[in-house]
């Protein structure tokens, strides 16, 4: 029956939660716990699945495997790793809300801040709370700009900071890489791995929004992908990707 089914399936995927587990050892969370929450992510993908829509169970779970695992090192792990990028963003924001606190005589809002850095109010407001001050700009970051702002430690009763803040600075990369392909590249590859949020959608699911068929978007998916491997844009994700 579909009960049986289904706990066939998580376990003929076992060794898969076991590959994926490997690659987060060493970031805060003992292996059996990896394996612990990887089954989670398993059996929701299990539970979600349809072999109806065309794509590959193992593909399917993959993401749901590796969405458990994050989501539970963000939540379970006291100290977050900083993205470099994100460490040198912030220490921009710092230079940069103090060369605006000498000009105007004031401490600038986030929206100024912003303005001047050319980047969402909403990215300037993540990395002072990922920073853990209100914006303390009399704070001294040292003479050459390159003070340590600390370990970054996560509120157990919330979103970490950090986790939020390295989201609006990805969110940006993302769009940064993106807008390198053309729209129909750029539209399929967020239908694809649901990014902007949202569950990833099956070829054909996007097949039928395009009104072509299912090779063609393939193609075109991959036609996509080729251009992401490009070194510049590459770079642009390497600090973000696991």
């Amino acid at each position: 029956d579909g009960q049986a089914a289904r706990e066939h399936l998580g376990r003929a995927n076992t060794r898969l939660v076991v590959s994926i587990a490997k690659r987060y050892m060493g970031q805060g969370l003992p292996f059996p716990d990896l394996i612990q929450e990887g089954n989670v992510g398993l059996m929701r993908a299990v539970d979600k699945y349809d072999y109806q829509r065309g794509n590959r169970f193992s593909t399917y779970a993959t993401w749901w495997i590796r969405q458990a695992i994050t989501r539970a090192l963000a939540q379970k792990t006291r100290t977050i790793r900083i993205p470099l990028h994100m460490t040198e963003r912030i220490r921009q924001m710092y230079r940069t809300a103090q060369l605006l606190e000498q000009s105007l005589g004031r401490r600038p809002t986030p929206e100024e801040i912003a303005s001047e850095m050319e980047i969402p109010a909403d990215s300037v407001r993540g990395m002072m709370d990922a920073s853990q001050h209100a914006i303390a700009l009399e704070r001294p970051v040292g003479d050459d700009g390159d003070s340590e702002f600390g370990d970054f430690i996560e509120d157990q009763d919330s979103p970490s900071p950090v986790e939020s803040a390295t989201q609006h600075l990805l969110q940006e990369t993302i769009e940064e890489v993106l807008s390198e392909l053309t729209p129909r590249q750029s539209h399929i590859l967020r239908l694809r791995f649901g990014l902007g949020g949202g569950d990833p959608h099956t070829l054909e699911e996007i097949a039928n929004k395009f009104g072509l068929s299912r090779e063609r978007i393939r193609q075109l998916e991959k036609e996509a992908l080729r251009r992401l491997r490009h070194p510049r844009l590459a770079h642009i994700l390497r600090d973000y990707l696991i």
